[in-house]
């Protein structure tokens, strides 16, 4: 590596796919479709699928682009399960350089905190950090938080900070270099009952940090989430005929029609004039 050359980490922050710990409000007992292993082995399809958009990203799109920066896929998860989650992500890529971070704390927020800390510790510049179950990432969403990233902090004293929302007022992908002045203390887990992505705003707002906000990108938590990635993979795995930017998660969609999951909707006959529409 040049001696000029700043280097950035795309970070998946995940957890291993243990049965009756992953996924949980999707498992019957809580009102959900899926068994204890059925919701492990839809989140270990999903945290597999998004880690092949990520390495793809780096590898295709980044690296062409962006002279005089490196990038490294690493992979954050808490101490206890690091080893497990290293032999899955080593199992499923084994070719791949992957950097792992054991992060650390009291709740998911120190974790977070942790992670990025960490990383700026050895030494990286930007850090783009997505969750674990966002199969339907694209490649260009990465390079394009990067890319804002590093176009922000050229007229900024604050550093930069890139954010796409998920539903419920939360956040799919967080971004930010090393000299953004912040602590994720009360973003996830806010007493007040303030939203990640209000919390995010508010101290970017604060602190005069430019933020580069991009489009809503979906996790899942609940069955409604669930039925909504369903339609949303199979529109993807069609589309893509005709893009060759969009990556097909084929492990997710490999679980959903093994399992015959599929997406539902509420019969509507109403037939009611448009004018009585509320709209």
């Amino acid at each position: 590596m040049e001696m000029n050359t700043r280097k950035h980490a795309l970070v998946l922050f995940t957890k291993n796919p243990e049965p009756g710990l992953t996924k949980t409000r999707l498992m019957e007992e809580n009102g959900g479709n899926l068994t204890a292993v059925e919701a492990a082995a839809l989140y270990k399809a999903m945290v597999l699928d998004t880690a092949s958009v990520a390495i793809h990203a780096l590898n295709n799109c980044l690296h062409d682009d962006c002279q005089g920066n490196a990038f490294r896929f690493c992979i954050s998860s808490p101490a206890e399960g690091l080893p497990l989650v290293q032999e899955m992500f080593k199992a499923a890529f084994p070719f791949e350089e992957i950097e792992f971070i054991a992060d650390k704390g009291r709740n998911f927020d120190e974790h977070f905190d942790s992670c990025y800390r960490q990383l700026f510790d050895r030494g990286y510049h930007a850090v783009v950090c997505i969750g674990g179950d966002l199969p339907g990432i694209t490649p260009d969403l990465v390079c394009r938080a990067f890319h804002s990233l590093f176009r922000l902090e050229e007229h900024s004293d604050c550093g930069a900070m890139a954010l796409a929302p998920c539903q419920a007022g939360g956040v799919s992908l967080v971004g930010i270099t090393r000299e953004t002045p912040i602590v994720f203390e009360g973003v996830f887990y806010n007493p007040q009952g303030i939203t990640a992505l209000d919390a995010l705003i508010d101290i970017a707002s604060q602190k005069d940090i430019p933020v580069a906000l991009f489009e809503a990108l979906s996790d899942v938590d609940y069955g409604e989430d669930l039925g909504h990635m369903i339609s949303v993979l199979n529109a993807m795995a069609y589309a893509s005929r005709f893009d060759d930017g969009i990556l097909v998660p084929a492990r997710t969609l490999d679980f959903i029609r093994s399992t015959g999951l599929a997406a539902i909707s509420q019969p509507n006959e109403s037939k009611d004039p448009r004018e009585l529409i509320d709209g």
